[in-house]
């Protein structure tokens, strides 16, 4: 891999979501560089297929492109993050709440936003604000409801309207004479109210598709821009004044042959832009791209027909254009799903803490070396106040270093909150891929600040580390190749919370939900939707630090507590059972908490590399452990999925646990009663 630095793609609209599928199918057009794909979220909608989404046609999982699963079968990192700006001089991507990515190459496709005001109704872009206002709509109201702008996109998702709620009154608010007689007979067969001029909307709730504009920090972040905010570049696609930084999608326009924002353009520019970032890597010449002044545009009228558009001519509604929009729409979401795609049943060896040593040959390698005692979750070293101390960490779980370094100094940090201790510090020791000095610099610092973000919330400070050189081969993404191990130092202002301790008639609780393990090796053979990962990463990013604040008015009552990690709910439990008297527990099992479809993905057969030797577990379910009715097989699973980022596990009184189950997130998974030697 070269030091030339990176290059950087802002946002995930259909040209670089299309450049990348172009490297995951054909390698050898990859830039030999690292490659890192910046997007708020881990999906991109395919706007083509909009209408059918809002139609009901259409479930959600069916009409977005899997970025992160397409990052990493094109060998480049995903970030995901809140694009704020550009320091063009400092050549450094602006992120929120988060460092700035540094660029030595940077692209631009951050599609745009709608234009208008919040008093002409909510903007249809971004579009996952409107969908979900869409959701939140009333069917069967009988109040109006009104989509502003009658462009192609208004039309579209107005007739979309009227097949998703068939009976409330719908109103298409135009400027005069806008519509020709083909669209208004469109939208008399729709029963669809043409409101036409500035009509005062308060008397209904409103969607505006008023047009776009690029977002506002493209401007203010010193480019060129045209009168809606686009970026101008040359036919190049690089923004004028500014050779390594391109352009293209709805965000942009090319100075002398400017062409509208619409999804036909921003896929027509994918080819030129991946050509031209991939020769100006390589230093060779650039082609310029001399886009045709039409394009086709088919407008689906989600009844089963379709009209055709090519500047002013206009053809149809006919059936036989709508089956032809439905092939070309599914067909372009179908190359997503098998670009680069992986060989069934490839087995992947799972991140995070999966990637932790099976307990078996551990216990065994203890007591080979003579090592004993019960496991405990951070070793106390003797002091006024009690010194705790633990270490852990694990193979890079995301191709996102800040990330990485969060997810780990979260993960580190419980072993000590499941001991009622306070992080004071931590030292790091983080392995980094062999890479060019700039590459490996950029990496660390990314890795520290996101250690840093944890330890700073928890009033905590990183007080020394080491760094290594990996000696294995370097994967695609860099990223990847990433370790980082972490030694946490807390103190606990009282007595320390053991795994051991559980009492008779105690409550079990637990923090948060079950499932990372299985929810992560899905994500990487592609079985699981984009929004399953966004949604549990908002959960393992959040700390429990301040569940420390709410358990210490109760401290003296908590017998006993661990945190769930790599050998999952049911070997946890166990060690806290091999540490207590003598006890059975009953689980209950529609009470366990799950992320959304891990159950479902469990049932599937899906599950992590760590999960088989996590079965040896099972056995405490034959006498200890009772379950208050019959197990599905997904659930027998789940006992046994290993976490990163876990739930605490402690077990208190019945009272105590009264009042925190009042006071949330706590969820009471079971009881302890007198058990039978």
């Amino acid at each position: 891999m070269t030091s030339a630095g990176a290059l950087v793609l802002a946002g995930g609209g259909h040209s670089h979501a299309l450049l990348l599928k172009r490297w995951a199918m054909r390698p050898q057009h990859r830039p030999d560089r690292r490659i890192v794909l910046v997007n708020r979220l881990g999906s991109a909608l395919y706007s083509g297929m909009l209408p059918a989404l809002i139609a009901g046609l259409e479930q959600q999982n069916n009409v977005e492109i899997d970025l992160r699963q397409l990052c990493d079968r094109a060998g480049a990192a995903f970030v995901q993050a809140e694009i704020c700006g550009v320091d063009l001089g400092r050549q450094l991507l602006q992120l929120s709440n988060r460092p700035a990515l540094p660029y030595a190459l940077l692209s631009l496709d951050v599609g745009a936003v709608s234009r208008g005001s919040d008093a002409e109704g909510v903007a249809i872009k971004p579009l996952e604000p409107a969908l979900a206002f869409l959701a939140e709509q009333e069917p069967s109201s009988a109040t109006p409801f009104r989509v502003v702008g009658a462009g192609p996109a208004g039309l579209e998702v107005v007739l979309a309207l009227r097949r998703r709620w068939p009976q409330r009154p719908l109103q298409l608010q135009s400027h005069p004479q806008q519509l020709g007689a083909l669209e208004r007979q469109m939208l008399a067969t729709a029963r669809v109210q043409l409101v036409e001029g500035d009509v005062d909307s308060n008397s209904c709730t409103s969607l505006r598709c008023t047009g776009s504009r690029a977002p506002s920090w493209i401007e203010t972040s010193g480019m060129p821009v045209d009168p809606d905010g686009r970026v101008r570049t040359n036919r190049f696609l690089q923004v004028e004044g500014h050779d390594n930084v391109f352009a293209a999608g709805d965000c942009a326009v090319i100075s002398n042959a400017p062409r509208p924002a619409s999804g036909v353009w921003a896929v027509r520019a994918a080819q030129p832009l991946a050509q031209n970032l991939e020769a100006h890597c390589r230093k060779q010449a650039l082609r310029p791209w001399h886009p045709q002044r039409w394009a086709l545009q088919l407008i689906g009228d989600q009844h089963g027909q379709a009209w055709a558009r090519w500047g002013d001519w206009q053809f149809g509604p006919s059936a036989l254009l709508w089956r032809w929009k439905r092939r070309i729409d599914q067909r372009f979401l179908e190359a997503f799903r098998n670009a680069g795609a992986m060989a069934p049943n490839t087995p992947m060896a799972c991140r995070g803490c999966a990637a932790k040593l099976p307990a078996q040959p551990l216990e065994a390698a203890l007591q080979q070396v003579g090592i004993s005692g019960s496991p405990e979750d951070a070793a106390q070293i003797p002091g006024e106040p009690l010194l705790l101390q633990s270490v852990d960490g694990f193979p890079a779980l995301l191709s996102d270093p800040w990330m990485n370094g969060r997810l780990t100094a979260l993960h580190a940090s419980s072993d000590l909150w499941a001991c009622g201790a306070t992080v004071d510090s931590a030292q790091a020791i983080v392995t980094l891929p062999a890479l060019e000095n700039g590459d490996q610099q950029e990496l660390l610092a990314q890795t520290l600040a996101g250690v840093n973000s944890v330890l700073q919330e928890q009033g905590a400070s990183l007080i020394g580390g080491h760094t290594l050189e990996a000696r294995s081969d370097t994967p695609k993404p860099a990223e990847l190749g990433l370790q980082l191990t972490l030694c946490v130092n807390g103190r606990s202002h009282g007595t320390s919370w053991r795994k051991g301790g559980i009492q008779p008639g105690d409550a079990l609780l637990l923090s948060r939900p079950l499932g990372t393990g299985v929810l992560f090796a899905a994500a990487m053979a592609g079985a699981v939707p984009p929004a399953a990962i966004d949604g549990v990463l908002a959960v393992m990013t959040c700390s429990q630090h301040q569940l420390l604040d709410q358990l210490r008015p109760h401290r003296d009552e908590i017998h006993a507590c661990t945190d769930i990690t790599g050998f999952g709910l049911l070997g946890h439990l166990g060690e806290m059972l091999q540490s207590s008297a003598p006890l059975q527990v009953k689980l209950f099992a529609d009470s366990i908490p799950a992320y959304p479809q891990a159950l479902e993905l469990l049932e599937r057969g899906l599950a992590s590399s760590l999960a088989p030797a996590n079965r040896r577990s099972w056995h405490w379910l034959d006498s200890t452990v009772q379950l208050n009715q019959t197990p599905s097989q997904g659930l027998l699973e789940l006992l046994v999925d290993p976490q990163t980022c876990g739930p605490l596990l402690l077990a208190c009184p019945e009272s105590t646990a009264a009042s925190l189950l009042s006071e949330g997130p706590w969820r009471q998974i079971g009881i302890a009663a007198v058990g039978h030697n």
